[in-house]
């Protein structure tokens, strides 16, 4: 009878466990699906909300109101306005030939957006509209030399890879990536002026030291940064 008590124990305690396991499995499939944290190709990666392509303020308007900032509020940037903000910059916008929001020499797509914040340092893929965790670092202080880049919620930096520029002189790669860089970098300004963020783009920065702390391979190179944030009212 002892030992047929102890059984039925040790039977429970197995179901019990089995029903936490489930319930505990369950919850995290729901944080999964709430906050977008998904797995793909061994990095961890942030799904970003989708983008709202409609409205915004007239374009005549947006370029009135264009200009560099260099004072910026801690306030934190939204998980939304950071997603609208990189499809307005690089985004996929005709979804059947995977072209984008800028253009790019030769179609090439050579420009990675490097996002670095506070908690880490991200790359945004564009075709899968997510935040590709890259690093826990904040690099945030190495992306400038300016002050204001140590505190501004984000500061974006602007990747060339060469690899994906064919058989091309390295004067043309340099080129190439510079104007599409710019073509981007544009396009942040405009959304910032028509979302009320300041924002300015830099060259000013230790592209050896910068690249090392982000981990980029020798054919990746670094064209420019942009700060955005909030102005300080």
């Amino acid at each position: 009878m002892k030992e047929a008590d102890e059984n039925w124990g040790l039977r429970k305690r197995g179901m019990m466990n089995e029903q936490l396991f489930t319930r505990t499995l369950r919850f995290l499939l729901v944080i999964v699906g709430m906050y977008g944290f998904i797995v793909a190709d061994g990095s961890e990666s942030l799904k970003l909300p989708e983008p709202r392509t409609m409205g915004g303020r007239p374009l005549m308007e947006v370029l009135a109101d264009r200009r560099s900032s260099r004072q910026f509020s801690r306030k934190e940037i939204s998980l939304q306005v950071l997603s609208d903000m990189l499809w307005a910059a690089w985004g996929v916008n005709r979804p059947e030939s995977g072209k984008r929001t800028a253009p790019s020499a030769v179609n090439w797509q050579e420009i990675d957006i490097y996002v670095s914040t506070a908690n880490g340092l991200y790359r945004y893929d564009a075709f899968r509209h997510v935040l590709v965790h890259v690093s826990p670092d904040d690099v945030r202080g190495a992306t400038g030399t300016q002050e204001f880049v140590r505190d501004a919620p984000i500061n974006l930096v602007f990747v060339a890879d060469y690899s994906r520029m064919g058989r091309v002189s390295q004067r043309n790669k340099d080129f190439y990536s510079a104007a599409d860089a710019g073509f981007i970098s544009q396009n942040v300004y405009l959304y910032c002026a028509s979302a009320g963020l300041a924002t300015v783009v830099r060259g000013a920065l230790d592209r050896v030291e910068l690249a090392k702390k982000m981990k980029l391979a020798p054919e990746q190179k670094i064209i420019l940064a942009q700060t955005v944030g909030y102005p300080i009212d």
